[in-house]
């Protein structure tokens, strides 16, 4: 079995143990430390209340990206173009999964295009490993873009996940240079985005010294990557990795803390994407009031097209009117107001923040 087989197979495997086993983190969010602060006389009618967000300059009906997910088989491409067609009709952005596949067999770049083809105005975001950087020229990065003409282009930072899967790749050597060099070659945005263990405010303010355009933190608390090697590790008989991915399946920052952390460093230099564990509307809104400008999904999404089509739409739409929902007893009027609305943390977060030494606006 050659090595692209290997990670088509691979790919449909996450995709299974996604859906059927329990692969969420020990820890949570920790969304759950904050409140918004409830306001009984919002002087606000709910039909007015705007949650239309800005990522990369353009303007979304909703500040929620569908996460990348897949790409590179048959089963891939139906599920992209499904999530396409549905991104398109409600005017949110899509990420896909990891291209590398595609960049080393062209054959397969079809299932990446497919959203394209289904979709010719759609935000659309490539999708590229770190530890593929390592590898590859700036040339062979750039057909990430070129094959589904991308809008951006994320690059993923898993060492976590390399660490701890069967076949990972644990050369990280060199990323951050490499990270410079694409974003002042390649012509789109360049996103940095984990994959569920968290940015720190550290890494963060190298990523701002890299002169990338936006940091999507993946957090802790939702679906551990680790939790998925395991389950692969134990199809391979593999004990040894499966036992080290048992000993890191909560290993992370938590969402929440995450979040608080890239934005004490980034500013309004670099917009923030919120994503690990986001599970509803509220959130959403809980992470836009400390700090994100956006958010990200990908497994209920995943788990609600599996469903079906209208169940997807349905949800998305459930999600939407959340968000509002969320503002409007906040009393504010749109995404924007939601930044300054009260809020109160508690424990664990407060005593995160704390040690980090981290102050976050009146709190």
């Amino acid at each position: 079995m050659g090595e692209n087989e290997l990670i088509s197979n691979r790919k449909d495997e996450h995709i299974d143990i996604s859906l059927e086993k329990d692969v969420d983190s020990e820890i949570h969010t920790w969304l759950d430390s904050i409140f918004l602060v409830h306001n009984s006389l919002p002087e606000l009618d709910m039909k007015d209340v705007s949650i239309k967000a800005k990522l990369f300059g353009r303007e979304f009906n909703a500040p929620l990206l569908i996460e990348g997910m897949t790409g590179g088989t048959k089963r891939g491409a139906e599920i992209n173009e499904q999530l396409a067609t549905i991104a398109d009709e409600l005017n949110i952005p899509m990420m896909v999964g990891s291209q590398r596949i595609a960049i080393e067999n062209p054959d397969l770049s079809w299932t990446f295009s497919v959203v394209r083809d289904v979709a010719p105005n759609l935000f659309l975001i490539g999708n590229i490993g770190a530890a593929q950087l390592i590898e590859y020229d700036v040339k062979q990065i750039a057909k990430a873009v070129d094959m589904i003409d991308a809008n951006a282009l994320a690059i993923h930072l898993n060492p976590l996940q390399e660490s701890v899967q069967p076949e990972g790749d644990t050369n990280f050597r060199g990323v951050l240079n490499k990270i410079k060099k694409i974003s002042e070659e390649i012509n789109v945005p360049i996103m940095i985005k984990e994959t569920g263990a968290g940015i720190s405010m550290e890494v963060a303010q190298k990523l701002v010294d890299a002169n990338v355009q936006a940091i999507d933190v993946s957090g802790l608390g939702g679906t551990s990557w680790s939790a998925i090697e395991v389950y692969r590790a134990l199809n391979q008989n593999d004990e040894i990795k499966a036992h080290l991915g048992k000993k890191f399946w909560s290993w992370g920052i938590p969402t929440a803390a995450s979040i608080i952390e890239v934005k004490s460093v980034v500013g309004d230099k670099i917009q923030v994407i919120a994503s690990g564990g986001i599970r509803d509307g509220i959130d959403i809104a809980k992470s836009i009031a400390i700090g994100a400008d956006f958010a990200g999904m990908a497994k209920p999404i995943l788990k609600a097209l599996s469903k079906g089509v209208d169940e997807l739409k349905t949800f998305l739409l459930k999600l939407f009117l959340e968000i509002r929902n969320a503002v409007f007893l906040t009393g504010a009027k749109n995404i924007y107001e939601l930044k300054n609305v009260p809020i109160v943390i508690f424990p664990p977060l407060k005593y995160w923040l704390e040690s980090r030494k981290i102050k976050i606006r009146g709190v």
